[in-house]
């Protein structure tokens, strides 16, 4: 038969859209000719295709080849598609069988000498394949990945003549099973070792049962990253579709998912990153920092420190957990569903109330400091909190509260919304408040009050509500009250 064909996956973004190789052999002039809007990687691959078979023993017909990568529209770059076109010239040739290729999909660079080289982003096609009901061909070191998407049959290879065996019967490849999973995790920084800061541990605790953005302001040295470096150990484990979505970006991104697997992402950029590097871009669009932190942490530290315009684009995913790369040919769509926590001192010194009053900064300087950040920026974040200098005196044992306490009570919260709402509290929408945070008349009106008297937006106001939700969720009780509220108020800039 001269005509095959053979099922890929591209790389767009976080997803894998399907690819089609198409594969015609005719009469004429031997060569191959690609279609279907390749890149030059691509291209590169009838050169590699073409030494692998032939290294291989096999036979690489004189003919003339036509290979198609549908969709037309969709460009197609990297090694992936090696072994695909591999495999479509030898089933257009007749040397292995075309019909077991329709519930097979196949990934993988060759080398020259037929051996099957990783690529990235294999645990996207690994889902998607699942989707499809497609067994998936991969590349040995790929294939620990690709069996994080259970359910999926999935075929280990080191050489192409693995694969022709496999298909003409003569030796058939077992289906890849894992020798189950070595959970990498990384313990946490414990909160007991933070010495003192009360007022910020409760804020800590309120910020991880609700998921809600957390902003500290202090002088140097008082604890401000440590604090922060501390959130992740008090979030809930994540669930399964929380992993894998994590685990996918690790993998498009060319780091291995497996060396954090299922731990949730700490990401703390330096001040002086880009805008694309903190929400992603590049020609082919790669991700950034708010995507790497997806159901994780962000840790922006010294704040006012970023330039302006760089904190701007945290507006957009900090409002809807996602953020969308326009290029001029497509655009592509990132998830971005993080918990942002930032530090800053109060002044450009850093000294501003500082009991030795070493402060010596004008008004005027200190006013341009904090115009750094916009109102908008500050109205996204839910807890505001000022962390103060503690005692001097080094304590060798930590008396505190521990993660573990903490993580449970947070565990405790965060149950009760998912069992409420389907969410956590900050994730709330305009009817999910209508529903879920409902206050008396006389607290209502109160609440109301004191927004007019503190000049809060309506933003600002529903974010207060929702910190509320929280704080009467660890309380354990459904209604919120007027304490909840006057805590809530107390996290916001100016009361």
């Amino acid at each position: 038969m001269s005509l095959a064909l053979v099922y890929s996956r591209a790389q767009v973004g976080v997803q894998a859209p399907a690819v089609s190789v198409e594969t015609h052999l005719a009469n004429g002039l031997p060569s191959l000719t690609l279609v279907g809007l390749p890149e030059a990687t691509v291209k590169e691959s009838k050169d590699r295709v073409r030494s692998a078979i032939v290294n291989s023993g096999l036979n690489y017909p004189a003919r003339r080849i036509t290979q198609s990568l549908a969709p037309a529209d969709l460009p197609k770059d990297g090694g992936r598609y090696d072994l695909a076109i591999a495999l479509g010239i030898l089933a257009a040739d007749g040397q292995v069988p075309v019909a077991p290729l329709s519930d097979l999909e196949c990934l993988g660079e060759l080398a020259l000498s037929g051996a099957v080289r990783a690529v990235q982003g294999v645990l996207p096609a690994a889902l998607a394949a699942r989707e499809a009901g497609r067994a998936l061909v991969v590349p040995r070191d790929n294939a620990e990945e690709a069996s994080l998407a259970s359910g999926l049959v999935v075929y280990a290879v080191g050489h192409l003549l693995e694969l022709v065996a496999h298909l003409t019967g003569q030796v058939p490849l077992p289906p890849y099973a894992a020798n189950g999973l070595v959970l990498h995790q990384r313990p946490y920084p414990d909160l007991s070792e933070v010495q003192g800061q009360v007022a910020a541990k409760r804020a800590l605790l309120v910020a991880a049962a609700g998921a809600h953005n957390l902003l500290f302001t202090g002088p140097p040295g008082t604890g401000k990253t440590l604090l922060a470096s501390r959130l992740p150990g008090l979030l809930p484990p994540l669930d399964e579709r929380e992993a894998l979505e994590v685990a996918a970006i690790q993998s498009v991104s060319g780091r291995t998912p497996l060396n954090s697997w299922p731990q949730r992402p700490f990401r703390h950029p330096h001040h002086s990153a880009s805008g694309p590097a903190l929400v992603g871009g590049g020609s082919r669009p790669q991700p950034g920092e708010i995507t790497l932190a997806h159901h994780g942490v962000l840790f922006l530290d010294e704040l006012p420190e970023f330039e302006r315009r760089v904190l701007e684009v945290l507006r957009e995913p900090l409002e809807s957990g996602e953020i969308v790369v326009a290029r001029a040919k497509d655009k592509v769509r990132f998830p971005a569903r993080f918990q942002l926590v930032a530090a800053m001192n109060p002044c450009p010194c850093g000294y501003l109330g500082d009991p030795t009053g070493r402060c010596r900064c004008s008004t005027e300087l200190i006013q341009r400091y904090r115009n750094k950040l916009s109102g908008p920026l500050l109205d996204r974040i839910d807890l505001h909190l000022t962390v103060a200098r503690e005692s001097t005196v080094l304590r060798c044992d930590p008396s505190g509260e521990s993660s573990a306490s903490v993580a449970s009570v947070v565990a405790e919260a965060r149950e009760r919304q998912q069992r409420r709402q389907g969410c956590a509290n900050a994730f709330l929408d305009l009817n999910g408040l209508r529903q879920h945070c409902l206050l008396s008349t006389e607290d209502q009106r109160w609440l109301e009050n004191a927004c007019e008297r503190l000049s809060l937006s309506l933003r600002a106001a529903h974010r207060l509500l929702k910190v509320a939700r929280t704080l009467a969720d660890l309380e354990q009780v459904e209604l919120i009250g007027r304490p909840h509220l006057a805590e809530a108020l107390q996290y916001r800039p100016g009361s």
